[in-house]
């Protein structure tokens, strides 16, 4: 199993601010959302909450260490559980790939284990609470980029970039 890490931040590493994300880009959304559509998903809590609802389509797994039940999803308690899920999903339905989705410490944690990175860098630096960890991009090979310009329905131009760990 392929394990990719996706996230959109800032040119400052921002993440999120009041556990939300501090812009709207309804195409870089959809693309999240092809990336994603049939895999299973692994997040923290903070993440899992700032969602309408569980996504669809795609295995929610919530890393947590809560016992509470948060209704449609699969609720563990360590990385390695969660992991055994994506795995399970990932053989039961042909996948070879699933993703971690934030937040902060999730990614932190899963930074060492990934195989691919997701990354959208939004062309603006802004404030806010939550940025994504520093790592080590000498290890990682571009392997396709793309640029999206401002216009009227996205305020600020942005880049994605996907890498695979070389070393």
């Amino acid at each position: 199993m392929i394990v990719s890490l996706i996230w959109a931040m800032s040119q400052n590493r921002l993440i999120g601010h009041n556990n939300r994300l501090p812009w709207h880009l309804p195409d870089e959304l959809q693309y999240f959302k092809e990336c994603t559509t049939g895999t299973a998903l692994i997040m923290g809590r903070k993440t899992f909450e700032s969602l309408p609802a569980p996504l669809p389509n795609r295995l929610n797994i919530v890393l947590t260490r809560s016992t509470q039940n948060l209704g449609d999803v699969i609720v563990v308690d360590s990385l390695n559980k969660a992991f055994q899920h994506a795995k399970h999903h990932c053989a039961t339905n042909n996948i070879e790939e699933c993703f971690v989705i934030g937040g902060a410490t999730v990614y932190s944690a899963t930074l060492p284990l990934a195989d691919r990175l997701y990354v959208t860098t939004i062309n603006v630096k802004l404030d806010g609470d939550t940025y994504f960890p520093d790592y080590d991009e000498s290890r990682w090979r571009l392997i396709s980029e793309s640029h999206h310009q401002k216009d009227s329905s996205h305020d600020y131009s942005y880049d994605i970039r996907r890498y695979k760990r070389h070393c």
